[in-house]
């Protein structure tokens, strides 16, 4: 039997369960392969790593595990050690293999709504999602010195983007938030704000020609969502990236191709949908 897993901390509510097994069935892995979910904060992540034996074939890896999770792989893809943080772990030959699958969730979320190219995009908040972001619409084409502006809430706390930005060998802007309304004449607007916090600029941006993307899933659409909608601007929420980056991770750990994007797309809507019935109920 095979494994795999997400760890991280909070994980009760990881939605990567759903989507990996659901490929495993239409893989017709489901009866070798396992998927489970762990707890596991950034203290702990070395010693579940030292257990790991040879039934494993890799690991999901959210907050607060990206980073550390670069210093104790084998081998760090490129992608990975630019972004500063991996999301995949995956056992092989011996070894383990660090890589980072959010910049194609990202690049793929944003094609699959027809944001196929991007020459200008501002960037709110600075974290470790923001540095895919900046990786992803590098991809897209926004690469001429100053084509993307990271706006943060705290300038003091820019240097992880900064540092990304620099091993990408991106030249990029950095300014306060509450400027906003200055860097609106883009081609995309990137949130990678907590849920809700972009919300309060819902309206500045829907009046902007800019696409939106917000990484939120959960609480889908959000505030920031229903008015750019409402403005007729192409709006990206974060369930198509969460889709795309376990595809990636999911051909990574089983080396099968092509992976059932459909099945894991209806699996991982229904289990929303399931989630958001029985908040209403207060379940």
């Amino acid at each position: 039997m095979k494994r795999a897993a997400v760890l991280g901390s909070p994980i009760a509510h990881s939605l990567s369960p759903v989507l990996h097994r659901a490929a495993y069935a239409e893989l017709g892995l489901a009866g070798e392969w396992t998927y489970d979910r762990y707890e596991c904060a950034e203290d702990g992540l070395a010693a579940f790593l030292e257990g790991c034996d040879d039934s494993w074939a890799g690991l999901s890896l959210t907050m607060p595990l990206k980073r550390v999770a670069l210093a104790l792989a084998d081998e760090v893809e490129e992608t990975a050690a630019q972004v500063g943080g991996a999301n995949t772990i995956v056992f092989r030959d011996g070894r383990r293999h660090a890589a980072n699958t959010d910049v194609t969730g990202i690049v793929e979320a944003l094609r699959e709504a027809g944001v196929t190219r991007v020459r200008t995009a501002t960037i709110l908040g600075a974290g470790a999602t923001a540095a895919s972001a900046l990786a992803a619409v590098r991809r897209l084409g926004a690469t001429e010195p100053g084509a993307v502006t990271v706006l943060a809430r705290y300038l003091g706390r820019t240097a992880g983007i900064s540092e990304a930005a620099e091993r990408m060998g991106a030249r990029i802007a950095i300014a306060p938030l509450g400027g906003l309304a200055a860097h609106l004449d883009v081609d995309l607007v990137v949130s990678t704000l907590p849920e809700g916090a972009a919300d309060d600029f819902a309206g500045e941006i829907a009046a902007s020609r800019a696409s939106v993307f917000d990484v939120v899933y959960a609480s889908w659409p959000t505030g920031l969502a229903r008015a750019a909608s409402a403005a007729g601007r192409t709006v990206v929420g974060g369930f198509p990236m969460l889709l795309h980056q376990a595809v990636a991770q999911v051909e990574l750990m089983t080396g099968c191709s092509p992976v059932p994007v459909a099945a894991m797309r209806e699996a991982g809507e229904s289990e929303l949908h399931r989630r958001r019935k029985a908040d209403e109920r207060g379940e």
